[in-house]
């Protein structure tokens, strides 16, 4: 069975960077026991007041961003959509009494087809989007994650995309220091939150803003830890917790990568 995943999918410019991440994304398929069936990726750059699929038979690719180098923008992404597994996942929310809207037009943005450009660079694997609820907040991920888990036993890989940091009010100031140490206020939260994972800690991950040291810094809003707390869930009860990956981008930018659940 497939574990679920948290993957840090970091600046778009990241398949162009020379950087740990990007190393290790290009690598992540064999830290999977098999190879997926379909991908379901909840992105932190699609959020909707409620939960929507993209239900289409081919992925467009999805440049939501400006200012970067021209190259990036032809950097092209066609995985094939999946219409059973749009339709899976709004039947297994709304078996939870969750409504599931489906959007007919959208494709990947980067959050998704960046870590899949690395991870799978032939795109030959079927790709459905999932959006998250930002003002929902965690509790409200976590039990969306457990709603989906039965995915993980039909070969589908549940991918949540966002960062395990994400302040960019800080990205400038800190982008050249690639390669240095990352502040005290980033490593504090880190360290927090690993700890918090590895030791199981539910509750205090869900209360991380409180709990967490220099949470509101590394978060000023929530969407981009968001799609860690899906994979948590669909890790199922007390999952198997593994970093797979920790690094830094730019300073302050963790690219910390996780697998919950069974992985062997």
């Amino acid at each position: 069975m497939l574990p679920s995943l948290f993957v840090s999918h970091g600046a778009p410019t990241l398949p162009m960077t020379d950087a740990p991440a990007k190393t290790f994304l290009k690598g992540l398929a064999g830290h999977l026991p098999q190879r997926p069936k379909a991908i379901l990726v909840i992105s932190a750059h699609w959020e909707t007041a409620v939960p929507t699929v993209n239900a289409v038979d081919a992925n467009e690719t999805i440049h939501d961003f400006g200012g970067f180098p021209r190259a990036l923008y032809e950097l092209q992404y066609a995985a094939p959509g999946s219409q059973a597994l749009a339709q899976r996942v709004g039947a297994l929310l709304s078996a939870q009494g969750l409504a599931c809207a489906q959007d007919t037009r959208r494709g990947l943005d980067h959050g998704a087809w960046t870590p899949l450009l690395l991870a799978f660079p032939d795109a030959d694997i079927p790709v459905v989007q999932l959006s998250v609820q930002s003002g929902f907040g965690p509790a409200y991920h976590l039990a969306l994650g457990r709603t989906l888990q039965p995915l993980r036993e039909e070969g589908v890989l549940i991918l949540g995309s966002g960062s395990f940091t994400h302040d960019l009010s800080q990205f400038r100031h800190y982008r050249q220091a690639v390669g240095h140490a990352e502040p005290e206020w980033v490593s504090a939260f880190a360290d927090w939150f690993d700890l918090a994972l590895s030791q199981n800690r539910t509750s205090d991950l869900l209360d991380y803003r409180r709990l967490a040291p220099f949470a509101t810094r590394n978060h000023p809003t929530e969407e981009h830890l968001l799609p860690l707390y899906v994979a948590l869930g669909a890790g199922g009860a007390d999952p198997r917790v593994e970093r797979l990956h920790a690094s830094t981008t730019h300073g302050v930018l963790r690219m910390d990568v996780y697998s919950f659940g069974v992985s062997q």
